[in-house]
């Protein structure tokens, strides 16, 4: 039988005769005695031995539950596998242990993907495998739809993003991959914290977006009758409480820009960003070389990664490229002396694809940096910016035309930025102002200017050292496009 939807119907009719049995197929209450992992682990403790009649004798009664995930019958016996989560482990039901009723009950109407309740005891089989002799069951949950290997598997890969919680059921790599990613934010998280950082939380609904060069998603706030913005970054919130007086200060959370969708880039996404006071930039790279090494050891185990086709090594001297040097050297355009006609010339030599709406001298730069830096393997530190790039970092005091910027290179992309935080108000409103214009002209992704920042400056922020990182960077390290790498990504309705 082939078919889901008759398949369907057959397990429906197993769940009413459970029900006649009287069994609750949906029941609430559940009263294990032990996780399978605690089981397994303690199974010298709790196992008994089988006697001549096969019966386990001595050992400890215990309780099991679990998914189904196996199911062998051999005539009056059958051996299943359970999963709880933590582990699987294999029951082995015997008909006149548990009576000719029961048995019959189970193997006509347990299914693969039931979860049932099982207590026994532990023993070993002949084949060596640890087993619990099951002495009486009964259903926790009635799968009505059979999981995908019993019929046709998920193969495709938008069916794979839409139905998630199958693809982790099934693919043990999918399930282990997030178990990752919970560790990796977990080593940033415990990293900051050790260094003296607080975690905080700022709003997500804005009045004015800003903190970084994106078009915002906009909704309507029906109590205030309001239209407010997603954030795009949480930077101008979190320098506020630099200007409060907290010195370390952090956040990981969602962050929303309306923009295109690629292998790297996500609309929705997480993100962490730390602010700290009475450091700079190069502070700021100490610190990060350090997260990152202590990121790949912790979540992985090793420091030695292939990324779209380069060997990166963290625990390498991480190198230092100058943005203009290294934009000279690779196309013989000069930045600083550059005219927005030389650099969009040179873009069609190279044959880089921009976007002409809103096209303006930070755009052509940005397209050719973009071109320079799919060769670079890392890791690294990316320095030396022109101010026009960077509106909301501290200039060089040695070069006004270059900000105190630092991003980290990784395998031809950028994984992370920071900078000394502009914190002259002055300084920042004309900046604003700048990008204003450049909005005014199309560019909607320029930054917009907040006078409630401008205000807050004014009333004094330290010297201060900033930084965000998105999970861009745990793509990377897994090797697969960012979306594959979300537990659940947005995806347009089924037709």
């Amino acid at each position: 039988m082939d078919n889901l939807e008759e398949i369907r119907k057959v397990r429906i009719q197993k769940l009413e005769n459970l029900k006649k049995a009287g069994m609750n197929p949906f029941t609430a209450n559940v009263s294990f005695t032990h996780t399978n992992a605690e089981a397994i682990d303690g199974f010298k403790k709790l196992a008994g031995k089988p006697d001549k009649e096969g019966v386990v004798q001595k050992g400890k009664e215990i309780t099991l539950v679990g998914r189904v995930r196996s199911l062998r019958g051999h005539g009056g016996s059958t051996f299943c596998h359970i999963e709880d989560g933590y582990a699987k482990i294999q029951l082995y039901l015997k008909k006149d242990l548990i009576s000719d009723a029961n048995y019959d009950l189970f193997i006509n109407n347990i299914d693969l993907g039931d979860f049932i309740e099982a207590k026994g005891k532990l023993f070993l089989t002949q084949k060596g495998e640890q087993t619990l002799q099951v002495l009486n069951w009964r259903i926790l949950t009635k799968s009505i739809m059979p999981i995908p290997s019993e019929w046709y598997g998920l193969e495709d890969t938008e069916e794979k993003l839409r139905k998630r919680y199958l693809d982790i059921l099934t693919n043990p790599e999918i399930k282990e991959m997030f178990v990752k990613k919970s560790r990796f934010w977990q080593t940033m998280r415990s990293f900051l914290i050790e260094k003296g950082f607080m975690e905080v939380e700022t709003p997500v609904l804005e009045n004015t977006t800003g903190g970084a060069e994106a078009r915002p998603f906009i909704t309507h706030h029906n109590a205030l009758d309001l239209d407010v913005y997603l954030r795009i970054s949480d930077e101008l919130w979190l320098k506020r409480l630099i200007v409060a007086g907290y010195p370390k200060v952090f956040e990981i959370g969602r962050i929303f820009r309306n923009e295109g969708m690629d292998a790297e880039h996500l609309q929705d996404y997480t993100q962490m960003e730390f602010y700290w006071a009475f450091a700079d930039y190069n502070d700021g790279m100490k610190l990060i070389e350090e997260m990152y090494k202590k990121i790949a050891k912790e979540v992985y185990g090793k420091t030695k990664f292939e990324i779209k086709g380069f060997s990166v090594d963290f625990a390498k001297k991480w190198e230092i490229y100058d943005y203009v040097e290294t934009i000279k050297k690779m196309t013989d355009i000069d930045v600083l002396n550059s005219d927005l006609k030389t650099i969009e010339n040179k873009l069609n030599e190279l044959k880089v694809d921009y976007d002409k709406k809103g096209f303006n001298v930070t755009r052509a730069i940005d397209g050719l940096w973009k071109y320079c830096r799919k060769d670079i393997a890392g890791p690294g530190f990316l320095i030396n910016v022109p101010v026009t790039m960077e509106p909301l970092a501290k200039r060089m005091e040695k070069d006004n035309n270059l900000v105190e910027r630092f991003q980290v290179i990784l395998a031809g992309s950028e994984l992370g930025k920071g900078f000394s935080e502009l914190n002259d108000p002055i300084d920042q409103l004309g900046r604003f102002n700048d990008q204003q214009k450049l909005r005014e002209g199309g560019d909607e992704e320029a930054q917009m200017t907040d006078n409630d920042f401008v205000e807050a400056l004014e009333y004094g922020m330290p010297p201060t050292c900033g930084f965000g990182v998105s999970e861009r960077l745990f793509a990377f390290l897994e090797g697969k496009p960012i979306r594959e790498t979300v537990i659940f990504p947005l995806m347009r309705p089924k037709k």
